[in-house]
């Protein structure tokens, strides 16, 4: 079965769990009416189904290559990304000012996902691209802005970032990359960049790298390193190409997955780069582009997680295999362990997506009321968001693959390149071990006050849910409640270590009750009818792990600690 784009799914999660009424009740968000979305979810999917989604194959077999210094791109790629360009989703939520159409990220988080299920490979182009506007926008000279904004919009230009170094990896702190001052407002960037993704490639005239890099003088660590653009062409005025710049491709990393992505060494030799922000001001205006690409990372692992499930649906439902009986013509889809995993992972697709909606939501109340609850609530969602969105995609895809049985072992099935494919998800734009630090540190520096005020949610639908679903909104009530003792205990915690050692089931808990509680708004929204079974079948089989994970979240760092490293290698 092709690749279909779950667009009432979108639908229904917007219209009927988020409220996008709500959004649309804001000044900045009114022109978001429902024919608006409709047309624009409506077109997004036949995009992906019929352009993106041919490609995967194609990114698989054929990968990226380097050929004398230039970057060949997969086949078919150079047309994707041009009908993405030209439809211009690109710059679906960036500033109307300079080309872009201001949509809420609930829609482009839409769109993202989609196509991430379609052909992540491609999709990783216009993430890059998005996150480098957002950063350019909130950070860059108005010069900046009118130069690079309208190419990078228009996809004529790819943006990327660039902050790792061999030996700075999750620490961007030792990076070793050098700007010196050329004395007419530019820099001149030395030093070599490892894992870029999109670095170069053949299907844009122009590739604009922010990088990380330190002036000379300044301080060690984070707190000395400052952003510059430098452009593969040095852009004249007018927006025209101009020279080569001292920017190269050294290799392409050889990967598990994503081979249509080209994931580049790049090497900058005296390249002419322009200061982005203020001097030793480099990480606050790169976490506004990973913070993009954290919400964008998550969608990910839930476009493959669906891509994944649809294949593995299809399989089920031709295979026969073994003796059965039942409405679905004798396939394997009625033995009952293939049953437990496809109703599995069309559960948890549909509460990854959900809270991943959600943070896209907080996010567009963030920006059109300026409320400090909803700037909050967006920060306290984009960990959970990354990480559980990808933990999804790994989960699903390699279910998907034990449906298939040996043939999801043999590659011309295609289950396998989800699972290599979307394995990097939970790795890059900080690991997941990276997310759930975040989570139980800086998000529960107010005193836990924005996770309290979530659960106080959870918990008001939960009672509401009780005179149709008793049982249901009972079980989400005590989870949310189990929750919020454990959020009390982090937070009582001095020793950080505690709380880190914590911290992964902490967020996977914390993930659990979310979807719990989105679950459960849907079965209300849809009474008697399939999302009211899958809400069931969540809450009654799945929610109940949240009591394992909150119980290992408070065990507190002592006993990993306990076994030396020696023991480790006994």
């Amino acid at each position: 079965m092709p690749f279909q784009a779950p667009v009432a799914d979108y639908t229904f999660i917007l219209e009927n769990i988020l409220n996008i009424d709500a959004l649309r009740a804001t000044e900045r968000f009114a022109e978001a009416t429902n024919d608006v979305t409709q047309a624009i979810l409506a077109e997004a999917g036949k995009l992906c189904d019929e352009v993106l989604a041919p490609l995967q194959r194609s990114g698989d077999l054929h990968p990226a290559r380097l050929e004398n210094g230039v970057v060949r791109t997969s086949p078919g790629f150079d047309a994707g990304w041009k009908a993405i360009a030209e439809g211009g989703w690109i710059g679906m939520a960036a500033d109307p000012a300079h080309g872009g159409m201001g949509l809420p990220m609930a829609l482009t988080s839409s769109v993202n996902e989609m196509m991430s299920g379609a052909c992540l490979s491609l999709q990783l182009a216009p993430l890059m691209t998005q996150g480098q506007i957002e950063a350019l926008e909130h950070h860059a000279s108005d010069e900046i802005k009118a130069l690079y904004l309208p190419k990078l919009l228009s996809g004529d230009w790819t943006g990327t970032m660039n902050l790792t170094e061999p030996q700075a990896g999750s620490d961007v702190g030792p990076l070793a990359t050098k700007a010196e001052d050329r004395g007419d407002a530019s820099y001149a960037i030395t030093g070599q960049k490892i894992y870029i993704s999109w670095g170069d490639h053949d299907i844009a005239e122009n590739v604009c790298h922010l990088v990380l890099a330190r002036l000379p003088g300044a301080p060690a660590g984070t707190k000395g390193i400052s952003l510059f653009m430098v452009p593969k062409f040095i852009p004249n005025a007018d927006g025209s190409l101009g020279a080569r710049n001292g920017v190269s491709v050294v290799s392409l990393e050889h990967k598990m997955g994503l081979h249509g992505s080209p994931t580049a060494v790049m090497q900058y030799d005296a390249a002419v780069g322009w200061l982005i922000g203020e001097p030793q001001g480099g990480m606050a205006a790169m976490f506004t582009m990973m913070n993009n690409a954290r919400l964008g990372v998550g969608e990910q692992g839930i476009g493959v997680a669906e891509a994944a499930y649809q294949q593995a649906l299809a399989y089920a439902l031709d295979r026969k295999q073994g003796k059965t009986t039942g409405a679905a013509g004798g396939s394997i889809l009625e033995h009952a362990d293939v049953r437990r995993m496809l109703t599995t992972m069309k559960a948890e697709i549909f509460a990854a997506r959900a809270i991943a909606l959600s943070c896209a939501m907080a996010i567009d109340m963030a920006r059109a009321t300026g409320a400090p609850e909803w700037q909050a609530r967006a920060a306290l969602l984009t960990p959970i968001c990354k990480a559980f969105g990808s933990d999804t995609g790994i989960a699903v895809s390699d279910m998907g693959l034990q449906v298939h049985g040996g043939m999801g072992f043999v590659e011309e099935t295609g289950a396998a390149q989800f699972c290599r494919d979307v394995r990097v998800t939970a790795i890059y734009e900080g690991t997941n071990g990276i997310q759930a630090m975040d989570l139980v540190g800086r998000k529960l520096m107010d005193g836990g006050e924005a996770a309290f005020r979530l659960l106080d949610e959870v918990q008001t639908v939960a009672e509401a849910a009780r005179a149709d679903l008793p049982e249901q909104a009972e079980a989400v009530w005590q989870a949310s409640e189990s929750l919020r003792e454990t959020t009390e205990w982090m937070v009582s915690r001095d020793a950080m270590n505690d709380r880190f050692a914590g911290s992964v089931p902490y967020l996977r808990a914390f993930a659990r009750v979310l979807g719990g509680w989105l679950h459960l708004k849907a079965a209300l929204a849809d009474r008697g009818g399939a999302r009211e079974r899958l809400a069931r079948l969540y809450i009654e089989r799945m929610l109940p792990e949240h009591a394992g994970l909150l119980a290992h979240a408070q065990a507190g760092a002592q006993d990993l600690y306990s076994l030396s490293a020696e023991d480790l290698a006994a």
